[in-house]
């Protein structure tokens, strides 16, 4: 699915002003803007929360090989 070109843009936005009146598309705009901020600061402490958390995994190393002197 392509991404809406110019026309389709216009028309939406000139749908959306019909439906909510020119008063109320701000308010709107800026609760949108607030949850996509709100959105990204999550998505953000989730990815450093997964690194985190990778970096606190231990890697076992191999026991050292060598031979066994009970002398």
């Amino acid at each position: 699915m392509a991404m809406p070109g110019w026309p389709e843009i216009v028309f939406i936005l000139v749908i959306c002003l019909l439906l909510f009146g020119a008063k109320k598309l701000p308010e709107l705009a800026r609760g949108i803007g607030q949850s996509l901020g709100e959105f990204k600061k999550a998505r953000d402490e989730f990815d450093r929360e997964i690194k985190k958390s990778a970096a606190n995994v231990e890697i076992k190393a191999e026991p050292d090989k060598q031979p066994h002197n009970p002398a």
